[in-house]
Protein backbone atom coordinates (compact mmCIF):
# COMPACT_ATOMS: atom_id res chain seq x y z
CA UNK A 1 0.00 0.00 0.00
CA UNK A 2 1.28 3.52 -1.07
CA UNK A 3 2.31 5.63 2.04
CA UNK A 4 1.04 9.19 1.98
CA UNK A 5 4.54 11.66 1.93
CA UNK A 6 2.98 13.67 5.43
CA UNK A 7 2.08 10.27 6.78
CA UNK A 8 6.05 8.68 6.64
CA UNK A 9 7.24 11.90 7.90
CA UNK A 10 5.16 11.97 10.89
CA UNK A 11 6.06 7.90 11.40
CA UNK A 12 9.92 9.23 11.44
CA UNK A 13 9.28 12.07 13.74
CA UNK A 14 7.07 9.78 16.58
CA UNK A 15 10.05 7.24 16.67
CA UNK A 16 12.91 10.37 16.68
CA UNK A 17 10.39 11.55 19.49
CA UNK A 18 10.26 8.44 21.37
CA UNK A 19 14.01 7.87 21.39
CA UNK A 20 14.95 11.19 22.46
CA UNK A 21 16.16 12.46 19.35
CA UNK A 22 15.77 16.06 19.91
CA UNK A 23 17.60 18.06 22.09
CA UNK A 24 17.05 18.17 25.78
CA UNK A 25 14.96 21.08 25.76
CA UNK A 26 12.46 19.17 23.60
CA UNK A 27 12.16 21.91 20.89
CA UNK A 28 11.89 20.39 17.75
CA UNK A 29 13.60 21.66 14.35
CA UNK A 30 11.72 24.66 12.85
CA UNK A 31 8.99 23.66 9.86
CA UNK A 32 11.61 25.25 7.36
CA UNK A 33 14.32 23.20 8.92
CA UNK A 34 12.27 20.19 8.77
CA UNK A 35 11.01 20.88 4.98
CA UNK A 36 14.90 20.73 3.80
CA UNK A 37 15.46 17.56 6.34
CA UNK A 38 12.97 15.57 4.20
CA UNK A 39 12.41 17.37 1.36
CA UNK A 40 9.21 18.26 1.26
CA UNK A 41 6.93 21.50 1.05
CA UNK A 42 6.49 23.02 4.71
CA UNK A 43 2.66 22.23 3.79
CA UNK A 44 3.63 18.59 3.81
CA UNK A 45 5.78 19.14 7.03
CA UNK A 46 2.76 20.99 9.02
CA UNK A 47 0.45 18.37 8.51
CA UNK A 48 2.59 15.71 9.79
CA UNK A 49 3.11 18.07 13.10
CA UNK A 50 -0.75 18.46 12.98
CA UNK A 51 -0.60 14.11 13.44
CA UNK A 52 1.69 14.31 16.15
CA UNK A 53 -0.24 17.42 17.69
CA UNK A 54 -3.57 15.12 17.40
CA UNK A 55 -2.07 12.22 19.61
CA UNK A 56 -0.39 14.59 21.80
CA UNK A 57 3.04 14.38 20.82
CA UNK A 58 4.18 17.83 20.22
CA UNK A 59 3.01 21.54 20.70
CA UNK A 60 3.62 24.51 19.26
CA UNK A 61 4.55 27.68 21.96
CA UNK A 62 4.55 31.28 20.79
CA UNK A 63 8.29 31.83 20.75
CA UNK A 64 9.85 28.28 20.86
CA UNK A 65 8.08 26.82 17.47
CA UNK A 66 7.40 22.93 17.85
CA UNK A 67 7.90 21.50 20.99
CA UNK A 68 7.92 17.51 22.63
CA UNK A 69 5.09 17.53 24.31
CA UNK A 70 5.53 17.43 28.37
CA UNK A 71 4.40 18.25 31.53
CA UNK A 72 5.44 21.75 32.65
CA UNK A 73 7.55 21.76 36.31
CA UNK A 74 5.65 22.80 38.79
CA UNK A 75 6.51 25.09 41.85
CA UNK A 76 4.65 25.91 44.99
CA UNK A 77 4.73 29.23 46.04
CA UNK A 78 3.24 28.95 49.52
CA UNK A 79 6.51 28.22 51.68
CA UNK A 80 10.19 28.96 51.43
CA UNK A 81 12.09 25.95 50.32
CA UNK A 82 14.42 24.69 47.73
CA UNK A 83 12.95 23.63 44.41
CA UNK A 84 15.38 20.74 44.62
CA UNK A 85 13.13 19.72 47.71
CA UNK A 86 10.04 19.96 45.27
CA UNK A 87 11.41 18.08 42.38
CA UNK A 88 12.53 15.16 44.66
CA UNK A 89 8.94 15.30 46.40
CA UNK A 90 7.59 14.84 42.67
CA UNK A 91 9.76 11.75 42.11
CA UNK A 92 12.24 14.05 39.98
CA UNK A 93 15.91 13.69 40.21
CA UNK A 94 17.90 17.31 40.36
CA UNK A 95 21.10 18.21 40.18
CA UNK A 96 23.35 21.37 40.04
CA UNK A 97 25.94 22.45 38.19
CA UNK A 98 28.25 25.39 39.38
CA UNK A 99 29.22 27.98 36.84
CA UNK A 100 30.92 30.04 38.45
CA UNK A 101 31.87 30.89 42.19
CA UNK A 102 33.94 33.78 44.22
CA UNK A 103 33.73 36.96 45.87
CA UNK A 104 33.26 39.93 43.91
CA UNK A 105 32.04 43.91 44.47
CA UNK A 106 28.48 43.57 45.02
CA UNK A 107 26.41 45.26 41.78
CA UNK A 108 24.57 48.07 42.65
CA UNK A 109 21.12 46.05 42.76
CA UNK A 110 22.99 43.57 44.99
CA UNK A 111 24.78 46.51 47.37
CA UNK A 112 21.39 48.00 47.30
CA UNK A 113 19.61 45.22 48.81
CA UNK A 114 22.20 43.65 50.93
CA UNK A 115 23.87 46.43 52.09
CA UNK A 116 27.20 45.22 51.39
CA UNK A 117 29.92 45.95 49.05
CA UNK A 118 31.36 42.82 48.45
CA UNK A 119 29.35 39.29 48.51
CA UNK A 120 29.84 35.91 47.24
CA UNK A 121 28.19 35.34 44.04
CA UNK A 122 27.59 32.02 43.17
CA UNK A 123 26.14 31.34 38.98
CA UNK A 124 24.61 27.76 38.72
CA UNK A 125 22.55 25.97 36.26
CA UNK A 126 19.72 23.55 37.58
CA UNK A 127 18.52 20.66 36.35
CA UNK A 128 15.74 18.32 36.19
CA UNK A 129 16.05 14.42 35.10
CA UNK A 130 19.02 15.78 33.29
CA UNK A 131 17.35 18.54 31.29
CA UNK A 132 18.15 22.41 32.15
CA UNK A 133 15.71 23.77 34.47
CA UNK A 134 17.18 26.80 35.50
CA UNK A 135 19.83 28.92 35.64
CA UNK A 136 20.12 30.93 39.76
CA UNK A 137 22.76 33.28 40.27
CA UNK A 138 22.96 33.81 44.22
CA UNK A 139 24.27 36.90 46.15
CA UNK A 140 25.37 36.50 49.80
CA UNK A 141 27.19 39.10 52.14
CA UNK A 142 31.00 38.43 51.98
CA UNK A 143 31.01 37.34 56.42
CA UNK A 144 27.85 34.74 55.95
CA UNK A 145 29.44 33.34 52.73
CA UNK A 146 33.14 33.41 54.08
CA UNK A 147 33.10 29.85 55.59
CA UNK A 148 31.37 28.11 52.42
CA UNK A 149 33.04 26.07 49.73
CA UNK A 150 32.38 25.85 45.61
CA UNK A 151 31.53 21.99 46.93
CA UNK A 152 29.21 23.16 49.69
CA UNK A 153 26.84 25.43 47.21
CA UNK A 154 27.10 22.14 44.74
CA UNK A 155 26.10 20.15 47.66
CA UNK A 156 23.28 22.00 49.12
CA UNK A 157 21.14 25.31 48.99
CA UNK A 158 22.23 28.55 50.80
CA UNK A 159 18.98 28.01 53.12
CA UNK A 160 20.52 25.24 54.66
CA UNK A 161 24.09 26.53 55.34
CA UNK A 162 23.57 29.75 56.51
CA UNK A 163 24.64 30.46 59.78
CA UNK A 164 21.75 32.52 60.19
CA UNK A 165 18.09 31.54 60.99
CA UNK A 166 15.38 32.70 58.01
CA UNK A 167 12.60 34.31 58.38
CA UNK A 168 11.27 34.11 55.07
CA UNK A 169 11.78 35.72 51.88
CA UNK A 170 9.99 38.30 49.41
CA UNK A 171 9.49 36.67 45.43
CA UNK A 172 8.86 38.76 42.28
CA UNK A 173 8.59 36.77 38.77
CA UNK A 174 8.01 38.71 35.22
CA UNK A 175 8.59 37.58 31.54
CA UNK A 176 11.19 38.60 29.51
CA UNK A 177 12.59 37.32 26.67
CA UNK A 178 16.03 35.22 27.10
CA UNK A 179 19.44 36.35 26.35
CA UNK A 180 22.13 34.47 24.27
CA UNK A 181 23.99 33.23 27.53
CA UNK A 182 20.91 31.80 29.01
CA UNK A 183 19.39 30.37 25.52
CA UNK A 184 22.45 28.30 25.38
CA UNK A 185 22.66 27.34 28.93
CA UNK A 186 18.77 26.65 28.98
CA UNK A 187 18.82 24.89 25.53
CA UNK A 188 15.69 27.09 24.03
CA UNK A 189 15.63 29.29 20.94
CA UNK A 190 17.41 32.82 21.26
CA UNK A 191 14.40 35.56 21.84
CA UNK A 192 11.82 32.98 23.72
CA UNK A 193 10.19 33.64 26.48
CA UNK A 194 11.61 32.83 30.14
CA UNK A 195 10.16 33.58 33.82
CA UNK A 196 12.55 35.92 35.96
CA UNK A 197 12.07 35.42 39.37
CA UNK A 198 14.19 37.64 41.78
CA UNK A 199 14.32 36.21 45.53
CA UNK A 200 14.89 38.23 48.58
CA UNK A 201 15.66 35.91 51.66
CA UNK A 202 15.79 37.17 55.00
CA UNK A 203 16.84 36.20 58.94
CA UNK A 204 14.20 36.99 61.28
CA UNK A 205 15.46 39.57 62.48
CA UNK A 206 14.61 40.79 58.97
CA UNK A 207 18.02 41.47 57.35
CA UNK A 208 18.39 40.82 54.11
CA UNK A 209 20.90 37.70 53.69
CA UNK A 210 20.25 36.54 49.95
CA UNK A 211 19.79 37.78 46.70
CA UNK A 212 19.21 35.45 44.24
CA UNK A 213 17.97 35.79 40.48
CA UNK A 214 16.08 32.44 38.75
CA UNK A 215 15.32 32.31 35.14
CA UNK A 216 13.28 29.74 33.71
CA UNK A 217 12.20 28.53 30.13
CA UNK A 218 8.80 29.64 30.36
CA UNK A 219 7.63 26.42 28.18
CA UNK A 220 8.79 24.05 30.94
CA UNK A 221 7.65 25.94 34.37
CA UNK A 222 4.76 26.65 35.91
CA UNK A 223 3.95 28.48 39.68
CA UNK A 224 1.33 27.33 41.51
CA UNK A 225 -0.28 29.81 44.30
CA UNK A 226 -2.49 28.95 46.78
CA UNK A 227 -5.13 31.79 47.77
CA UNK A 228 -7.65 32.24 50.58
CA UNK A 229 -10.71 34.07 51.21
CA UNK A 230 -10.41 37.23 52.48
CA UNK A 231 -13.66 38.78 53.27
CA UNK A 232 -15.53 37.19 50.63
CA UNK A 233 -13.04 38.01 47.60
CA UNK A 234 -9.96 35.48 46.46
CA UNK A 235 -6.98 37.52 45.73
CA UNK A 236 -3.22 36.78 45.88
CA UNK A 237 -1.43 38.97 48.40
CA UNK A 238 1.13 41.30 46.88
CA UNK A 239 -0.22 41.76 43.74
CA UNK A 240 1.04 44.38 41.77
CA UNK A 241 1.24 46.20 38.56
CA UNK A 242 4.50 47.58 36.99
CA UNK A 243 5.43 50.04 34.30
Amino acid sequence: MRTIRYQAIAEDLRRRIRDGGFDQAGVLPSESELSAHYGASRVTIRRALEVLRGEHLVESRQGFGWLVAAEPLRQELRVLGTMESQLSAAGIRSERRILSFGFVDAPERVREVLGSPTVLEVRRLSLADGHPFARVTVWCPEELGASLSRDDVARASFLEQLPVRLGGATQTIGAQVVDDEDAELLQVPPGSPVLVAERTTRSVEGRPVLLSEHVYPAHRTRFDVELEVDDGSLHPAGLRLVD
